[in-house]
């Protein structure tokens, strides 16, 4: 499948801001034999003073600015072509979940898609003993780990309430899961919790999703959100595997990862720091257009 995508992300500020360095991550990755990315273009106003580009640890592409002029409202704007080539994950071949520990144990490379980095606490997602139970009681008697990972993505889909205002991108997830309600980042955050809790590793995926409206009704310009999933290593055979507990399915086809961290701290789409005073406003809109 072939996609055009548009994201722009909208800063206002009730006070002009002198200066200010940010962090972008918007753009889909590059993965052979997954996706590839062409057309790419990142556009920022006001232009800023300063502009680099990196690759961070966990292999997401990076763009730094910094801004030397006041301005009152600053708007990122990204476009791209993206090829999504990968349908959904094949055959199960990962092990009974009683065998996925020493898997973990024997593998002793620790570059960026390594499990043992995806194990431990991390700044937003914390280990949760009521989340932890729910978990073991979804995948108790699951015969393989990622039939164990479905299991519980299949229940949090059940059990869960998609709400658009119930949380904040702040919200805990043991906040979100003593209510049931959230959107995509609350149902990841509580997945990934829960399976960190009972020795799965576990990441965060932030990326863009087409959506396909109702029967016989046009699509909405700008309709679209960043969207977020979970990635879970099954083990040596079958690796990590991306899940969407919101959509209760594997990712697949309309599915376009941009970046893959510990939680969303490591792929927030804008992150840095700036200086000024009183409220300050965001708005972000997404076109997924099929090709």
């Amino acid at each position: 499948m072939q996609y055009h995508v548009r994201l722009s992300i909208t800063y206002h500020y009730a006070r002009p801001t002198s200066g200010g360095r940010h962090l972008l991550r918007l753009l889909p990755q590059h993965i052979p034999g997954v996706q590839e990315v062409s057309n790419e273009l990142i556009a920022i106003s006001p232009r800023p003073a300063e502009r680099a580009e990196f690759t961070d640890f966990f292999g997401n592409r990076t763009v730094e600015v910094a801004l030397g002029c006041d301005h009152s409202e600053i708007v990122f704007t990204a476009t791209c072509k993206v090829d999504r080539l990968f349908e959904g994950p094949a055959e199960d071949r990962s092990p009974p979940p009683a065998a996925l520990r020493d898997q973990i144990a024997a593998h002793r490379d620790l570059g960026p898609a390594a499990p043992h980095h995806f194990l431990a606490p991390s700044p937003r997602i914390h280990p949760v003993a009521v989340i932890t139970d729910y978990v073991r009681q979804q995948m108790a008697g699951a015969a393989t780990v990622r039939g164990a990972v479905e299991a519980l993505g299949l229940a949090l889909h059940r059990d869960m309430r998609f709400d658009g205002s119930a949380t904040t991108v702040d919200t805990p997830p043991e906040e979100a899961f003593t209510h049931r309600h959230g959107v995509c980042q609350d149902f990841a955050q509580i997945m990934i919790a829960g399976l960190r809790g009972v020795g799965v590793p576990a990441a965060y995926v932030s990326g863009y999703l087409r959506t396909v409206p109702p029967p016989g009704r046009p699509r909405l310009e700008g309709s679209d959100a960043m969207h977020a999933w979970v990635r879970a290593w099954c083990g040596s055979e079958d690796g990590w595997i991306d899940y969407d507990p919101t959509n209760a399915c594997f990712a697949g086809l309309n599915h376009m990862s941009a970046a893959v961290g510990r939680d969303y701290g490591d792929v927030a789409p804008v992150s840095g720091i700036l200086r000024t005073s009183g409220d300050q406003k965001t708005s972000h809109a997404v076109d997924v257009i099929p090709l």
